[in-house]
C-alpha cells in the first residue's frame, strides 16, 4: 500500500500565498488568482475564503468543491515536468491543473485563454 502525497493533506490556505505571490511577481493580480481558482472549483468567492479560513487540506478542499469545471479537461501540457492529461490520480491531476493555469496566468496569457472561453 502506498502512502498518499503529503500535497493531499497539506493546507491549501498554506500553498495558496505561494500561487498569488508567483502571479503578482509577474504583474498579475490575486484577483486574478481567486478567477481561476472560482473557475475551476465551482467556490463562490465567499465560500472559496471560507475554505481558506477553515484551513482545509487539498484533499477535502477539492471533494468539497462544488463544481467542478467540465472545461478543465482542455487543459493541457507540462507541469512539474509531467503532462498534465496524463496523470493517473484524479486529485494529484486536479491539483496540477491548478497549477498549470496559475503558471499561464504568470505567463501573460489572457484570462479568457485561461478560463477556456
Amino acid at each position: 500500500m502506498t502512502t498518499p502525497h503529503r500535497i493531499f493533506t497539506t493546507s491549501f490556505a498554506n500553498v495558496y500565498p505561494y500561487y498569488v505571490a508567483k502571479a503578482e511577481k509577474k504583474g498579475r493580480t490575486k484577483a486574478e488568482v481567486d478567477a481561476i481558482i472560482c473557475w475551476l472549483t465551482g467556490y463562490t468567492q465567499k465560500a472559496f475564503e471560507g475554505q481558506l479560513k477553515k484551513q482545509k487540506d487539498f484533499e477535502t478542499f477539492f471533494k468539497e468543491a462544488p463544481k467542478m469545471n467540465p472545461q478543465r479537461a482542455l487543459v493541457k501540457g507540462v507541469v512539474c515536468g509531467v503532462r498534465v492529461e496524463e496523470i493517473p490520480d484524479p486529485l494529484m491531476r486536479e491539483i496540477r491543473i491548478l497549477d498549470k493555469m496559475v503558471d499561464e496566468l504568470a505567463k501573460g496569457r489572457p484570462m479568457e485563454k485561461i478560463l477556456r472561453a
